[in-house]
């Protein structure tokens, strides 16, 4: 009896681990058991007063840090005017606007990167026409600048489309620009174009807003400002140029007269430039859980081209600053994976004790060494 008892255990054991919801549900037991007040019910009715106490001043802190962000961005929006100069100046340089100088173009790794250019470039030239060499080796400016930076990014790459390399050709400066003193908190994102065949904008802009405050409803999850909404632009296409949508043919049969006729419509498809078009929150509707993901990667997006792309653009050009994300990810795995040996050395040491024990009779069971 007892055998089979435990036999229907184990099945619905095994149920209850196939089962999704089954899992949820009691995995949202022991969150609940996990994180229950036990600490402040076990304290005395006057310790408990003191740690409400301390809670209120925990509370003062939260809106003090948020004052600390605020001033911090201050700081940022004062910063960010001295750096534009040197942003402008990369600008010039990116379109070929303005022709550095020979002391500006001096880097330190340069004379290796030179003799090594030299060599590759006279087994590249042997039997190459001398007027294509020239025009091949003085292009203006850095031609694709913005667009292999989008293509060296996991992030913007995801993002862009056949289709979409043409336009970001045109593509000549990214700038950020952030919200004046008594303006709630923003940071606006331009994109500069060259006159194109593609649309009339000059500039294309992406507003995100942002929140410094802690939520009056739970004030303990405040960790700093936080993207809470964003605006894109409408986009003046040329007529037939828009990238953002493709024309689909469809036929339709009569049924009375058996007249088929082919009907064309407009739909949406994948571009990056629906970057300008997103997701718009209404404080009284809830998104569904794809809107809530596509809308939380776009502010990651737009958060990454404010502090990665913006100031550091010729490093993602070049791919140094890749590397650089690369092996912090792979150090932070490193870490992981040696953790997770740690875990399973431990395991195996306690197995390997537990043998022993049992075998010399003075293993305690596995209840008793919890107590």
């Amino acid at each position: 009896m007892e055998g089979d008892k435990n036999e229907a255990k184990g099945k619905v054991g095994d149920q209850v681990m196939q089962n999704p919801q089954a899992l949820a549900a009691l995995q949202e037991r022991l969150d609940s058991v996990t994180h229950s007040p036990s600490v402040m019910d076990s304290l005395p009715a006057s310790v408990r007063r003191r740690v409400n106490a301390l809670k209120n001043l925990q509370v003062k802190s939260a809106h003090i840090e948020a004052k600390f962000y605020e001033e911090v961005h201050e700081l940022e929006r004062k910063y960010a005017a001295l750096y534009q100069p040197l942003f402008d100046k990369r600008k010039d340089i990116v379109t070929g606007t303005v022709e550095p100088t020979d002391e500006e173009c001096e880097w330190q790794s340069d004379h290796e990167d030179e003799e090594l250019a030299d060599e590759l470039q006279k087994k590249a030239s042997i039997e190459e026409p001398k007027e294509e060499a020239a025009a091949e080796e003085n292009p203006k400016g850095i031609p694709e600048f913005w667009l292999t930076i989008f293509r060296s990014v996991d992030m913007l790459s995801d993002m862009l489309q056949e289709h979409d390399e043409p336009i970001l050709k045109h593509l000549q400066d990214i700038k950020v620009l952030f919200s004046g003193p008594g303006e709630p908190m923003s940071f606006k994102l331009e994109f500069h174009f060259e006159p194109n065949n593609y649309f009339k904008n000059t500039v294309l802009t992406k507003v995100y807003k942002m929140k410094s405050e802690p939520d009056s409803e739970d004030p303990f999850s405040f960790e700093g400002p936080e993207i809470i909404d964003c605006e894109g632009c409408e986009i003046d296409w040329h007529k037939g140029k828009d990238v953002t949508v493709k024309t689909i043919k469809k036929k339709q049969k009569h049924k009375g007269r058996g007249v088929v006729r082919t009907v064309t419509k407009q739909v949406p498809t994948d571009s990056f430039f629906n970057f300008f078009t997103p997701i718009k929150v209404s404080p009284d509707s809830e998104l569904d859980e794809d809107s809530e993901f596509t809308l939380a990667t776009d502010f990651e997006i737009g958060h990454f081209f404010r502090e990665r792309i913006v100031p550091r653009a010729v490093l993602y050009f070049t791919g140094e600053a890749l590397e650089d994300d690369e092996s912090f990810e792979e150090e932070e795995l490193d870490e992981g994976e040696e953790e997770d040996q740690d875990d399973e050395m431990d395991e195996e040491e306690e197995e390997g004790d537990s043998k022993v024990d049992s075998k010399s009779g003075e293993a305690q069971p596995a209840e008793c060494k919890q107590q």
